[in-house]
């Protein structure tokens, strides 16, 4: 019986497979080294060498050949050629390709294995059990189908986005302020002087708020244009958008209001065991009590939420909830005393939040604000079941109460009120829910205007301008976009007083952070923030400007939280948006530009360009102005000559007047 001849393959023939550009390819069969009992004969004496010059073109070309791609061999020796789905399932397998590299690469470091043929081969799982039809030494490897990117999100994607931000801020370590010592709350209370303005002016209503003598608070309102934030209202579903996690609910105003589905109270949407999605919760034409949190600005409607709570003197009142929270600012013995007090009187089925202004308040003056937010509650629960969709509930008293309310505590030294409608409202509520400080009351009488004597109205002129300057001479540029307001710093004239360009840099980052505080404060700017401080080399010095910048946040009343300092520098921060602000209070759009700030025509106008000016270096002589002013000097002295001449001839000789009066007759 003829044998067919053997052809021994060298293991430097078999190159491990190359990661090209682009997709990658895979023979239909990897061939690791052949054992001693087992041979492959080829087809044709001529295949031997064209397996060669193949083997020898792959080490050359760097790019893998496609030609074995659907042909396999059958151990009869016949080419089985692949269909459309093997090929797909190859093309899919390339993922392994290092891997069979790797073990190929093993195998040639092993002489004992040089006759052994495996053959390594992927399937899905799922497809069925076809390893029977499969040579004993081939390796099936099982890959695990591959997950969708929003397979794991079960119910609202935004209630995760709210649960995946937590746990990113509880792995980058950022934790909770730290609660002040006595010390610290009674040192930051003494030192800053606040006073409170009210003036009132016909229909609009001002308030400021001033700390040693700078502004950093206002707030304006007209009669026509109410806010209406804290407003209860019993609305009706318009629609619900399943894809945006949004319901537009007609309020009565107007234009719809829009409820996300991180503000709904799942609680009484009756949701237990299924997913919390908002298309579940709320249909078209359904009635719902829902309260305002943010104006309609621009073009976007109201912002609502379903969890309601109730401002007070000294606590907000949160109905249907079970949490228990008191303000950070206040002192530790202090928070002690109220979490004692807020078990005896607070009800089993409320939540409650104790504000700033509670510090020091009686067991008595707290129950009896509990007892009246509770019977608000039960007022506005009553008219919801009689009252038709959409009408108001409740509505928040005006701005003057509701700044008084929330500012005026121990902390402000005086509160002076101009106007007599303002100043009863006031000095009656004062005297009705703080008793204790009607002594820091005071009616302004003068004829001189309240604002004009505390420089109010100068200081919001500047506040309205888009560059600040800074008190050593550098400048703020805070500009605002659709997406975000942007601050640059620069150091302008300020040129340091000695030391090398880092402490000069550093000074005006940290006068400038403070500085962008009271701006954010006093514009009421919301949303996202981006600052751009000027560079610095040392890591400490980046950080004290942090440091200062988060200090000074301290006393901002608004929710905000300042992200990361990005790879450029630039240091991330958001503030809640609640008002229109100052701008928007005290300017309207340009007719003519549409509030862009140019004007832009092709043929209509000609285009005249800007003058060239060429600054002059310091210390530079211009022979033009020399020349002119030695001109102006000869002219001078010539005008100065000629008016002294001028002066002579009209004066007489002394001489002839003696001797005229002797000729005269007595």
């Amino acid at each position: 019986m003829n044998t067919v001849p053997t052809v021994p393959i060298e293991p430097k023939k078999v190159s491990a497979p190359i990661k090209a550009k682009g997709k990658a390819t895979k023979k239909a069969a990897i061939v690791g080294p052949l054992d001693s009992d087992t041979q492959v004969a080829p087809d044709a004496p001529g295949e031997s060498l064209e397996s060669q010059e193949d083997s020898e073109e792959s080490s050359k070309n760097p790019r893998r050949r496609r030609g074995g791609r659907g042909r396999r061999r059958k151990p009869d020796g016949t080419v089985d050629v692949g269909t459309d789905e093997n090929s797909t399932e190859e093309d899919e397998n390339q993922e392994s390709m290092d891997e069979s590299a790797t073990d190929a690469a093993e195998d040639d470091e092993d002489p004992a294995s040089a006759g052994t043929k495996r053959r390594r081969r992927r399937r899905r799982a799922g497809q069925g059990d076809e390893s029977e039809n499969d040579d004993p030494n081939t390796v099936v490897r099982v890959r695990e189908p591959r997950r969708k990117q929003n397979e794991d999100i079960k119910g609202s994607t935004r209630i995760e986005a709210k649960k995946q931000r937590r746990r990113e801020g509880r792995d980058q370590g950022r934790r909770r302020a730290p609660i002040l010592t006595e010390a610290e709350f009674l040192a930051r209370r003494e030192s800053v002087d606040r006073i409170m303005a009210i003036r009132q002016q016909g229909d609009k209503t001002q308030i400021a708020v001033l700390e040693d003598g700078v502004l950093v608070e206002h707030y304006v309102t007209r009669g026509s244009a109410t806010s209406l934030v804290g407003n209860v209202y019993i609305g009706r579903v318009q629609n619900v958008l399943p894809s945006m996690e949004a319901a537009f609910v007609d309020i009565g105003k107007g234009r719809n209001a829009v409820l996300y589905a991180g503000e709904v109270n799942w609680d009484a949407a009756g949701l237990e065991g299924n997913e919390k999605r908002i298309e579940l919760a709320l249909k078209p034409g359904d009635h719902i009590l829902v309260q305002v949190t943010k104006d309609p600005v621009g073009q976007k409607g109201a912002r609502l939420t379903s969890q309601i709570s109730l401002p007070g003197r000294f606590l907000v009142y949160v109905p249907d909830g079970s949490m228990t929270g008191i303000s950070r600012k206040l002192p530790e013995n202090e928070r002690n005393r109220l979490k004692t007090i807020l078990k005896r009187v607070m009800p089993e089925d409320a939540g409650v939040i104790v504000r700033t202004a509670a510090e020091g308040a009686p067991e008595e003056a707290l129950e009896q604000d509990v007892q009246r937010l509770t019977a608000l509650w039960e007022d506005i629960s009553s008219s919801n079941k009689s009252t038709n969709a959409p009408s108001m509930l409740y509505a928040e008293p005006d701005i003057a109460i509701k700044v008084v309310r929330d500012i005026f505590n121990e902390d402000v030294n005086k509160m002076v009120v101009s106007g007599d409608t303002a100043w009863t409202t006031v000095d009656a509520y004062i005297s009705a829910v703080a008793p204790d400080l009607l002594d820091r009351l005071e009616h302004w009488t003068d004829s001189k205007d309240l604002f004009g004597q505390l420089r109010v109205d100068e200081q919001i002129l500047k506040a309205l301008d888009r560059k600040v300057y800074l008190p050593s001479g550098g400048s703020l540029v805070i500009d605002r976009t659709e997406a975000m307001t942007v601050v640059d710093v620069n150091t302008g004239k300020f040129t340091g007083a000695g030391g090398n360009l880092e402490e000069t840099v550093t000074k005006n980052n940290v006068e400038a952070a403070e500085e962008i505080v009271r701006q954010l404060r006093l514009r009421d700017i919301g949303g996202i923030i981006v600052v751009d401080f000027i560079d610095m080399v040392l890591e400490s010095n980046r950080d004290l400007v942090l440091r200062r910048l988060i200090e000074c946040l301290g006393r901002d009343r608004t929710k905000h939280q300042v992200a990361e300092v990005t790879s450029l520098g630039l240091v991330q921060m958001t503030r809640k948006r609640i008002g229109s602000g100052l701008i928007e209070s005290f300017s309207h759009e340009c007719d003519a530009c549409n509030g862009r700030g140019i004007k832009v025509s092709l043929n209509e106008e000609p285009h005249l360009e800007a003058p060239v000016r060429y600054r002059r270096p310091a210390n530079a002589v211009d022979p033009a102005m020399v020349a002119a002013k030695a001109l102006e000097a000869a002219q001078a002295n010539e005008q100065a000559q000629e008016l002294a001449q001028e002066l002579a001839q009209e004066q007489p000789t002394p001489g002839l007047e003696s001797a005229g009066a002797e000729s005269d007759p007595v």
